[in-house]
């Protein structure tokens, strides 16, 4: 079974006085809509946490929320893992998991702090494709978000520009500013190359038939 392995850790969190983020987080990816895990998120030592998901669709959602919150070093990890695979996401073993490692070792000293390791070279497509995505929402401003959440809730330009109290003539220059457009195209892309990676087979690919 190949699966993706996530391994987070936070960024500074040896400074003196640093908050403690991880339950937040814990809490807010175990929150995502639609989102189906397949071992969730625990704290594994200190200020590190990891799941595992067999679902493609999964992916995007957890690293857009991580890259949001721009305060963790995110490994990502693709392989197989030992089975059965234990209820506890830190009791599993296997290559996955050993990727992650490795990945997010490497996401110290990476662009966006973002690293996917795997034993495939189609896995350097996926981390391409995050990195490209996490340059544009590293320019999404405050109120982008606030319009790309909204979006996200299925809320049409003109619903937005209602719920905000703004134009929709607005609505639609700060969804351009926050590259929304650009950005469910993106996760479109992870999700599909996360697919291959998994199944062997795009997201999409059978519709396309």
């Amino acid at each position: 079974m190949q699966v993706v392995v996530l391994t987070v850790d936070q960024r500074g969190s040896t400074r003196l006085a640093a908050p403690d983020r991880v339950p937040d987080a814990l809490t807010g990816l175990a929150a995502l809509q639609g989102t189906t895990l397949l071992r969730s998120f625990e704290r594994t030592a200190g200020d590190e946490f990891q799941g595992v998901l067999d679902d493609p669709a999964a992916l995007a959602p957890v690293v857009e929320r991580l890259l949001r919150e721009d305060a963790w070093n995110v490994g990502v990890g693709i392989g197989a893992v030992d089975e059965p695979l234990p209820e506890s996401t830190r009791a599993g073993r296997g290559p996955a998991f050993v990727h992650a490692r490795t990945a997010v070792t490497a996401a110290k000293s990476s662009p966006w702090r973002l690293r996917v390791e795997g034993e495939v070279p189609e896995v350097r497509a996926l981390e391409t494709a995050l990195w490209l995505w996490a340059a544009l929402l590293s320019r999404r401003t405050r109120r982008g978000w606030e319009v790309a959440d909204l979006v996200d809730r299925g809320l049409r330009y003109d619903d937005v520009a209602e719920r905000l109290g703004i134009s929709q003539s607005a609505v639609s220059q700060r969804a351009q500013a926050a590259g929304i457009v650009e950005g469910l195209r993106a996760r479109e892309l992870v999700t599909g190359l996360t697919s291959a990676l998994l199944t062997g087979v795009p997201a999409g690919a059978e519709a396309a038939r």
